[in-house]
């Protein structure tokens, strides 16, 4: 399976409201509940107002589409890393999952998951 490295630096945040969202910007993923709205987004691209925000996340994708039939993916992926004390921020989309990993283990855990057979591109 491959794992396609995003050139990016993220920001994951709580904000006040979704006004500030602007849906045009090429990663965007938001969460609303009614208890929240969560934003991660490249870190260039955070709204003015934000409640609260954690910087220093990069990211990867499992490229390709991933079929809803397929079962264990992001677990076994997230349970290599967490055998390596290596945290994680999944947001899954329609096609496919994106882990986001602090930039500072972000090296380790794609050597890692190299090393567990994973190919990253």
């Amino acid at each position: 399976m491959e794992l396609k490295v995003i050139p990016y630096d993220f920001t994951v945040c709580k904000l006040k409201n979704d006004a500030d969202i602007d849906v045009t910007k090429s990663f965007y993923f938001v969460g609303k509940t009614d208890e929240e709205i969560s934003l991660v987004c490249k870190t260039e691209d955070i709204p003015a107002d934000t409640l609260e925000r954690d910087d220093g996340w990069r990211a990867f994708r499992i490229q390709g589409v991933l079929d809803f039939f397929l079962i264990g993916i992001l677990s076994k992926i997230s349970g290599i890393l967490a055998d390596n004390k290596i945290g994680i921020f999944a947001v899954s989309t329609y096609n496919t999952d994106y882990i986001l990993v602090k930039a500072e283990n972000f090296i380790r855990a794609l050597s890692v998951l190299e090393k567990s057979g994973y190919t990253v591109i």
